[in-house]
């Protein structure tokens, strides 16, 4: 975690953010974009000459209906800590999930981004380097539904790898990666903990297992 963010009070008072569909950034996890938009090309140039943080948060409706769609209510601060200019103008770049926040208001702005006055309180649990949480004991739940569900999915695993990761990075990741709906990011986002964030990934997982893709037919062999 950046030492600079020792405090909620270390963190910005406004914030540009990046509506996305699906995409979840969490405390402590990374997320890679593809920018290519002129509106959040120039949010990246001003992230880059100021503070660095951009907020990822989704939007209600989907981005193709509206142009300003309604935004949930909580989305997560992440700082640019990867930055790449590819030949055609579009930016490679990585956010680093720094502290979630609630959107306390949205303000009125020249930029052809949006910004909103956010509201990191009761997040301050997202500045800590290490979640104290010991989780160990999510790990077996976790793992007994995730195999039928990657092989419902499709998706393939390294076992050896899934066994030994550290469980809180298992759980971000599989949060971040897993093909569920916004709703169901959402909520994984919102979790105040990751026990809790653990507890409803396995819960999604179960729920999908017993809902399995049309077409499919039993598990894998």
């Amino acid at each position: 975690m950046f030492v600079r963010y020792g405090s909620l009070g270390d963190l910005p008072e406004r914030l540009a953010v990046f509506p996305l569909t699906g995409a979840l950034l969490l405390p402590r996890g990374r997320l890679p974009l593809n920018i290519f938009e002129p509106r959040y090309l120039a949010m990246v140039d001003d992230a880059m000459r100021g503070t660095r943080l951009i907020g990822m948060i989704q939007p209600r409706t989907p981005e193709q209906l509206s142009q300003r769609p309604q935004l949930y209510d909580v989305g997560c601060a992440g700082r640019l800590t990867s930055y790449e200019e590819a030949d055609d103008g579009r930016l490679l770049i990585t956010l680093t999930g720094v502290c979630r926040f609630r959107v306390f208001e949205e303000l009125s702005v020249t930029t052809p981004y949006r910004q909103v006055q956010p509201d990191f309180a009761g997040f301050a649990r997202d500045l800590l380097a290490e979640e104290p949480d010991n989780l160990e004991n999510e790990r077996a739940p976790l793992l007994a539904c995730l195999r039928p569900y990657l092989a419902a999915q499709q998706m393939r695993a390294d076992w050896a790898s899934v066994e030994r990761a550290p469980i809180a990075q298992l759980i971000d990741t599989l949060s971040a990666i897993c093909p569920f709906g916004p709703n169901e990011k959402q909520a994984l986002l919102e979790a105040e903990t990751v026990t809790t964030r653990a507890h409803t990934l396995t819960t999604l997982i179960a729920m999908a297992n017993a809902d399995p893709p049309a077409g499919h037919e039993g598990p894998v062999q």
